[in-house]
């Protein structure tokens, strides 16, 4: 991939949860339930698949790192032929009484036929 044609989707956010909390979030199916996909299929443990469902469809991950309180980062497949896979890397940090999350998603290559639209609804 030519790094000229890369993207990456970031995105940076002050939480007011302590950093174990913005974790489970992420690493615990039933939490991450309650906001993210309706429902987890799956641990969310490193080296484990698991698949986000929503209503419309089905996107498996797998669980490449998970470093309680501060990472959490799984692959993902884009539809709608799921030959496009991404990245994404959510790192925790304290800060005060809240924390200080960034998330990156990528690398989206925009020489390949598909990808814009994929990159398009990470953004």
């Amino acid at each position: 991939m030519s790094t000229d044609q890369a993207r990456w989707v970031q995105v940076t956010r002050r939480i007011d949860a302590s950093p174990s909390r913005v974790h489970r979030a992420w690493s615990d199916p039933e939490e991450m339930s309650g906001w993210f996909p309706r429902h987890v299929e799956g641990s969310l443990t490193v080296g484990t698949r698991s698949i986000l469902t929503w209503h419309d469809r089905r996107v498996p991950i797998d669980v490449l790192a998970s470093d309680p309180p501060h990472l959490f980062q799984f692959r993902w497949s884009w539809p709608p032929d799921d030959s496009l896979q991404t990245v994404v890397t959510v790192k925790i940090e304290e800060q005060g009484y809240g924390t200080w999350l960034t998330l990156s998603d990528g690398p989206f290559d925009l020489t390949l036929p598909c990808v814009l639209d994929a990159y398009a609804e990470a953004l």
